[in-house]
């Protein structure tokens, strides 16, 4: 499963920001767009009435309520009766556990291209059946619709995608401080100087959830190393001692291994989770714990939660360039089909349809990579500018590398690549050994 090169319209992205806003739409036969017009629905589905369905998925809080909407139409479309499903990270452990004990839900939200092969290594997901293609065909870039594929087949529908190459900012902060958007990651250590001199903490990391720290890492190697030695990483085709490894370990040790430019310090950060990485940057008034926090679009989810507002209080900046280009990062969540019933076929098709993704669209912390999604649905200019360099980037992106590595090294807590750089961001001066750790729990979790 090869993932295509960094997003050309990455430049392009322009990042000047309105208030999130927006209503929920019309959930009954069609979605309004702007003017409140409403469209009709662009996918039929079939009589439901009676049947009940499950679906898995890890989301929780305002992602959870959000999804569970797009879901409500589904049912008022079908008849049918859907039931959300709380789930444990890494699903996959939790999905094995309830079709051992021969619960399983009919449909998975599974947030690595790793995880659904492993579903399909296992015999657990089903093929997508003809109406569910169509939608992909229809409505999907080919890089999209090949990174749901194992073995030339169809299994997954990718509803969520993520530009995981943003840095968000207090605006107060940097007006406080004088502070400029930087371009360029020695840019970067210049501002946040400027921060820190200002009295403020520069930067907040989410250490206590490894994810957002592998994310970290692909974003200084894709624009360092290049877009062809992350695809070698990624596959493993190069080791984690290599060189270019050792480059960009170095580089994040200039942030993460500067005490004071990391709130309450590496022993701090490794007990603060993302959605707390993210309040504490904006709320505190004129002395919050930091003034940046870097992490993708679904950080404005968690800025509202946090009483904040886009544009006003939380403005944001593409990732800057560590070598020649600014690099863009995706992610992604794929409906993944484990009963394959009617009723689990049915509501694949409606996720891989427009008019799904236009609901959770309309509210906010969500980017489809749906190039039939109308952009205005989008309720913010920050969705919708991030969502037009998506769909406008066609083929060329780079999935995220951890989610195409096998779950135990790229998506498994307190193991593999999470553990080791969790380990990294307590002691950055230990590069070499960081690398020997990655190299080590790599090569166990690609030769299994």
């Amino acid at each position: 499963m090869r993932a295509a090169a960094a997003f050309a319209a990455a430049g392009a992205l322009t990042l000047s920001l309105t208030a999130c806003g927006g209503d929920d739409g019309d959930e009954g036969g069609g979605d309004k767009g702007d003017g409140g017009k409403e469209t009709a629905a662009t996918v039929t589905l079939p009589e439901l009435n009676g049947e009940t369905l499950e679906v898995a998925a890890v989301w929780t809080g305002t992602e959870q309520e959000n999804f569970k909407k797009v879901l409500a139409e589904f049912e008022k479309r079908t008849g049918a009766k859907v039931t959300f499903v709380p789930a444990q990270d890494p699903i996959i452990n939790f999905l094995g556990s309830k079709i051992a004990g021969g619960a399983p839900p009919d449909v998975a939200m599974l947030p690595q291209p790793g995880a659904i092969k492993q579903a399909v290594d296992k015999g657990w997901a089903k093929p997508l059946g003809a109406e569910a293609s169509k939608e992909l065909g229809e409505n999907y870039s080919q890089g999209w619709q090949d990174i749901g594929k194992v073995g030339g087949k169809q299994y997954g529908v990718y509803y969520k995608a993520a530009n995981k190459s943003l840095v968000w900012y207090n605006a107060k902060v940097f007006e406080n401080a004088g502070a400029a958007e930087p371009k360029s990651w020695d840019e970067l250590l210049s501002t946040a100087q400027t921060v820190y001199d200002s009295g403020v903490t520069p930067f907040s990391v989410g250490g206590a959830d490894g994810w957002t720290l592998t994310d970290w890492f692909e974003n200084v190697y894709l624009s360092q190393a290049g877009p062809e030695k992350y695809d070698q990483l990624a596959k493993h085709e190069i080791k984690w001692t290599d060189p270019s490894v050792k480059q960009a370990l170095t580089t994040l040790a200039q942030v993460w291994g500067k005490k004071d430019f990391v709130a309450g310090g590496a022993d701090g950060a490794l007990q603060t989770e993302f959605p707390a990485s993210v309040t504490q940057t904006f709320t505190g008034g004129d002395q919050p714990k930091a003034g940046m926090v870097y992490e993708g679009d679904f950080v404005q989810v968690t800025v509202g939660e946090a009483g904040a507002k886009v544009g006003t209080d939380a403005k944001v900046f593409p990732f800057p360039k560590v070598g020649d280009t600014a690099p863009v990062v995706s992610g992604g969540d794929a409906a993944v089909v484990l009963k394959d019933s009617k009723g689990a076929q049915a509501l694949a098709t409606f996720l891989a349809s427009p008019d799904a993704a236009t609901i959770q669209a309309k509210l906010g912390g969500y980017l489809s990579p749906n190039k039939a999604v109308d952009n205005s649905a989008y309720p913010n200019d920050v969705q919708r500018k991030t969502a037009q360099a998506l769909i406008a980037a066609g083929d060329d992106f780079r999935f995220d590398m951890s989610d195409q590595a096998p779950q135990a090294f790229g998506g498994t807590p307190g193991k593999g690549e999470w553990k080791a750089l969790q380990d990294f961001l307590k002691n950055p001066k230990d590069v070499a050994g960081a690398q020997a750790k990655l190299e080590a729990e790599a090569a166990a979790a690609y030769k299994g």
